[in-house]
């Protein structure tokens, strides 16, 4: 019986170890998880400190969201962040609804067509909607447009890669084929989605760009007079050009590497560019006019005039520019205001313009950092309820006005003033 009680006794002494290791197993287990668990609540703390500041004494969240760079992508991301952050131009995508791309159709909701529909079921629409809705809600540092980045390479060709590409160019590809996508054409019906459902973009706002006029045309379009003089028997020709965005050359007087600090040589500022695109000009040998009165090709004049202002005013300022062999970069400084650019003087006919009809507020500034169109990289700032955020790729920082001025900025989104507003000028 000693035996067996020893035994009863090494076998219970055997799994009161086993209970211990067991036990002890358990606590290392909970403090690990617990750590992590601190851990994660610690970076989610600093991460919700990170995106609270104060304003007027009360704390408030940060609610703007990064784009994670996905490969040489912050030309992309930019753009993105500047659009999101022109009210109109967002609001409209973001209450699309979700498509069902199957079907075409929204479950009885309000519909719309996409041409990508035959592409492999891609919708640019669709997915810029998401990451739009994506970058305000504040529930996330940052959001990966991989999505959307897909359909980009599917349906613009010129962007496929992780190279390094023109933020300004991939604006433009991306506000056409936005454009293109919207205006429809399903089941070889062609429809019109934007101005019949959306009551403050009236007929009147129509610039149409490739045939039915969208929220692209509606908020960014505007018209330009191109008007053209035969130097030797005086014709004038005349054609209207519409237009998305201005793009301004830097005046060759400026184009020295100077900072806003240097007080040396004159100060290049946004009307100069803007005098330099609407100056009479005369053409070079290698643009000579056809003129339809000589028969033949003869020196002439140029003029552009702004014949409809657009609500949305984008200007481009062309930093980029060939040599013989290299696409060089102007680095000068360009001087631009933040509020009251006034308009007015470019117009073709300003006496039929409204007092404030004219006058525009900057709400994003996109800049290239770096010396070359390859290279570098791409950051935005951005005006989002009064306050001015800095955009670069993941990262959102609060800034002010003064370091927005001070930027070299390479694209430039002016929105036009309400009537109530100040009346600072230019």
């Amino acid at each position: 019986s000693y035996r067996c009680d020893d035994f009863v006794v090494n076998d219970t002494k055997l799994g009161l170890v086993q209970k211990v290791r067991e036990h002890l197993q358990n606590l290392e287990n909970s403090a690990f998880t617990s750590d992590r668990h601190r851990k994660r609540k610690l970076l989610e703390n600093s991460s919700l400190n990170s995106k609270l500041l104060k304003v007027n004494g009360s704390t408030t969240a940060l609610c703007a969201t990064g784009l994670r760079n996905l490969g040489n992508t912050c030309f992309m991301n930019a753009i993105l962040q500047s659009l999101s952050n022109i009210q109109q131009f967002c609001c409209y995508f973001k209450e699309l609804p979700a498509v069902e791309l199957r079907n075409g159709k929204t479950a009885g909701r309000r519909t719309y067509h996409t041409r990508s529909q035959g592409d492999n079921n891609v919708s640019l629409v669709e997915e810029f909607r998401k990451t739009l809705c994506a970058l305000w809600q504040g529930s996330q540092t940052a959001f990966s447009p991989e999505s959307l980045f897909y359909v980009v390479w599917k349906i613009m060709p010129n962007f496929r890669g992780y190279q390094q590409q023109d933020a300004h160019e991939f604006m433009r590809y991306l506000l056409d084929h936005l454009h293109l996508e919207l205006q429809g054409g399903f089941n070889g019906v062609s429809r019109s989605v934007i101005l019949q459902e959306n009551s403050s973009l009236s007929a009147s706002n129509k610039c149409c760009i490739n045939g039915a006029s969208t929220v692209v045309t509606a908020i960014f379009g505007g018209i330009l007079q191109n008007e053209v003089n035969c130097l030797i028997c005086g014709t004038e020709s005349r054609k209207f050009d519409p237009f998305l965005d201005l793009s301004l050359d830097i005046p060759s007087q400026f184009r020295n590497k100077r900072t806003k600090n240097q007080e040396s040589g004159p100060m290049c500022t946004l009307r100069d560019c803007l005098r330099s695109f609407t100056d009479l000009e005369e053409l070079d040998e290698t643009e000579l006019y056809m003129c339809h009165k000589c028969k033949k090709k003869q020196k002439s004049t140029k003029k552009f005039w702004i014949q409809k202002l657009p609500k949305v005013l984008c200007l481009h300022l062309k930093r980029f520019h060939w040599t013989a062999y290299l696409r060089n970069k102007v680095d000068t400084y360009v001087e631009f205001p933040l509020r009251g650019l006034d308009m007015k003087c470019y117009l073709l006919e300003p006496e039929n313009s409204g007092p404030e009809s004219c006058l525009y507020d900057l709400v994003a500034v996109v800049v290239h950092h770096g010396s070359g169109v390859g290279s570098g990289h791409y950051t935005a700032y951005a005006a989002h309820e009064g306050r001015w955020f800095h955009f670069n790729d993941s990262t959102v920082t609060l800034t002010d006005e003064e370091t927005v001025v001070k930027a070299k900025a390479y694209i430039l989104f002016y929105v036009e003033r309400q009537a109530k507003s100040g009346s600072d000028k230019l």
